[in-house]
């Protein structure tokens, strides 16, 4: 048996290993944002914490760039910086999709 005929398995065996959960978030310091408030356009205009801090989106975005939040990237487009959950293929967990406040 080759690694191309058992790479699925071995990658699901990753993800299991490596998957990030709010624990270790805790554990280590930093929050994860477990909701979001949207603006009548449906952009995201401030975050709630696993802590219970209410964030407006600037000061979101400063916190995630000085690494005090878990499970998200601070990335540049369309000209500003724009807050963004990892890259896990997890659907529920993406800023969109978490409960509104």
């Amino acid at each position: 048996m080759t690694l191309a005929d058992n790479f699925e398995e071995i990658y699901e065996r990753y993800r299991a290993e490596h998957q990030p959960s709010a624990g270790d978030a805790v554990r280590d310091g930093r929050e994860c944002i477990v909701a979001v408030r949207k603006n009548d356009d449906g952009d995201i205009i401030a975050v709630r914490t696993d802590q219970g801090r209410d964030l407006d989106y600037v000061t979101a975005l400063a916190e995630a760039k000085a690494g005090h939040l878990a499970h998200v990237d601070v990335f540049h487009k369309y000209g500003r910086d724009i807050l963004r959950s990892e890259p896990d293929g997890i659907v529920e967990n993406n800023l969109d999709h978490l409960p509104e406040f």
